[in-house]
């Protein structure tokens, strides 16, 4: 019997697990994953022509077994182990609504692959459901979240500016990372052209300079390699296996138990309460349970969704906690693939130095400084950078004439990447298959999500506004990408098990516990009621970090 079950050990379970020890909770920690040590499962140590073919996966490997994945940008190679298979992981959709779910299943998740942008949403985007009508409103406010945000970002290390915009808080940052020169030019021309639109250095999860309580960790400063999509021996960007697991062994509370792939949540109808996780071993399939006193549910947006969709019983025919059938609905993805880049002109004098694993960050405009004829808004991310010898790759030519051509660096490239708000609507949803099961016997998921009229309109002005944006700047070569009209591919799934005020059409409160059930929390992607158009993953951290908070409190007080 633990005090606490924690189902996920990426961002969200993570800071869980660290939160529910250090108050002294005996806690476990569930991955359906295998385990993954710390630098020794890493690949970060090999240089360009160690890895296998480039770090190129062969076509037909990548469409029989990786079709999804291999459209992600940090699959190669070199990283193909931190990505499921896509055979023997399968999932549905609805015909003709395409969604790419992206999934790593093993300890520390995602966490490790992760690109590192770390954003607070505003009051702005807490508001906008209530302002605006789509979705439920919050029952929380920037101010619930705000010392929360302080206190994950001063642990995990988020470098960045202070900036001083109201749709983009500022936070408790290390140094922020430098602009390369055209940046500087591009920022300048960008501001003096539209007043009403900023460009900051990107806000990322990077010791830029390592603090004491880092150290102690074994974490050091970052050593601009950009290699982190292959994990970081150096644990200078934050992940859940380079810092709040290992600050959750130091408790002595901590059990961890990999290839555990929690089938349901058991419930007792006696005490209105969860009493512990069903189990599947992923290699024997033996079957068992885990009992506890709290249960946080932890294992990504859809996993988590799927996990309560199956925990059925007298009370709950539906999924646990679903009275409001609002479980599995109000699917959201950040709108992204859209956007535009080309070659900046001049600089051909100039340099960078090292290689930056940021980029640069123009935060929304859209309702906020200016108008638009849709909802929400957008951000973009991008860089500008200048072309090295690796530009040679599939290029004609050989032998000493294309190796001189290399020994010079090439253009500078500019790209401009958006990121946008998905209004949450109920029909787009997760379900369980009714006739197929995964080989776990496990009900398979079924994903429904197509865009709505406003999310074509945002992305119909990103481009626009992308192509302006660089055309203003001088740009040449300029092309606009186009949306692959699907979602997914931002990997920021969310609101399958929203917070609400309304325990008839929502599925948490505003501690992030179910309605219905009051030991069992949700702190992932799932608990998001709208999304902003942030990356959203500093946001699960600040909630983690909040739900185990108030659950250890609830259970010393005997509230759960």
């Amino acid at each position: 019997m633990f005090d606490a079950i924690v189902v996920g050990s990426g961002m969200s379970g993570g800071w869980a697990a660290k939160e529910l020890t250090e108050r002294g909770l005996k806690t476990l920690v569930l991955e359906r994953g295998r385990h993954v040590e710390h630098g020794a499962d890493y690949t970060d140590s090999l240089s360009p022509w160690e890895l296998e073919n480039f770090g190129m996966v062969p076509e037909e490997e990548a469409a029989e077994h990786y079709a999804v994945q291999s459209q992600c940008y940090a699959f190669s190679t070199a990283t193909k182990h931190f990505w499921v298979k896509d055979t023997d992981h399968p999932y549905t959709t609805a015909e003709g609504r395409p969604f790419m779910w992206i999934r790593g299943y093993h300890l520390g998740g995602r966490s490790i692959m992760w690109a590192r942008q770390s954003y607070r949403m505003s009051q702005i985007d807490f508001e906008s459901n209530a302002k605006d009508g789509h979705g439920s409103d919050w029952p929380i406010r920037y101010d619930d979240m705000a010392p929360w945000y302080d206190h994950v970002e001063k642990f995990a290390g988020i470098s960045g500016s202070r900036d001083g915009l109201e749709q983009l808080p500022d936070g408790q940052f290390l140094p922020p990372m430098a602009f390369t020169d055209a940046e500087k030019d591009f920022k300048a021309k960008l501001e003096k052209a539209y007043p009403t639109r900023k460009l900051i250095i990107g806000r990322c999860a990077h010791l830029t300079e390592a603090q004491p309580q880092h150290e102690e960790l074994g974490r050091i400063s970052c050593q601009y390699r950009s290699l982190c999509e292959r994990g970081c021996s150096y644990g200078s960007y934050f992940s859940s296996l380079s810092a709040t697991l290992p600050a959750a062994k130091n408790t002595g509370n901590l059990t961890i138990v990999t290839d555990a792939i929690v089938d349901s949540i058991v419930y007792d109808p006696k005490t209105g309460k969860a009493s512990g996780v069903r189990v599947i071993d992923a290699n024997t399939k033996e079957r068992r349970t885990y009992e506890a006193k709290v249960v946080f549910l932890c294992a990504s947006a859809i996993g988590t969704a799927q996990i309560m969709l199956n925990s059925q019983s007298e009370a709950f025919p539906n999924g646990i906690a679903n009275r409001s059938d609002a479980v599995g609905r109000y699917l959201i993805d950040h709108l992204s693939g859209m956007g535009a880049g080309g070659t900046y002109q001049g600089f051909e004098a100039h340099y960078h130095r090292g290689r930056r694993p940021n980029g640069f960050y123009i935060p929304r405009y859209r309702n906020v400084t200016e108008e638009a004829e849709f909802s929400r808004g957008y951000g973009f991310q991008g860089g500008v950078l200048r072309d090295n010898w690796r530009r040679g790759v599939g290029q004609p030519g050989v032998g000493a004439e294309l190796k001189q051509k290399l020994r010079s660096p090439g253009p500078w490239r500019i790209g401009l990447s958006g990121f946008g708000e998905m209004l949450p609507r109920p029909d787009n949803r997760v379900t369980l298959h009714k006739t197929r099961k995964d080989k776990w016997g496990i009900p398979l998921v079924h994903i429904d999500c197509s865009l709505g009229d406003n999310d074509r309109k945002m992305i119909e002005q990103v481009g626009q506004d992308a192509k302006e944006m660089l055309e203003m700047a001088g740009c040449t070569d300029i092309q606009v990408r186009k949306h692959y009209g699907g979602a997914g591919l931002g990997i920021h799934e969310m609101g399958t098990a929203h917070m609400g005020k309304e325990p008839t059409k929502s599925v948490l409160n505003k501690y992030n516990q179910a309605h219905d059930v009051p030991n069992l929390f949700v702190t992932d992607g799932a608990c998001m009621a709208s999304g902003g158009c942030q990356n959203p993953s500093l946001t699960y951290m600040a909630m983690s970090a909040r739900g185990a908070h108030h659950a250890a409190a609830f259970l010393k007080e005997g509230k759960i």
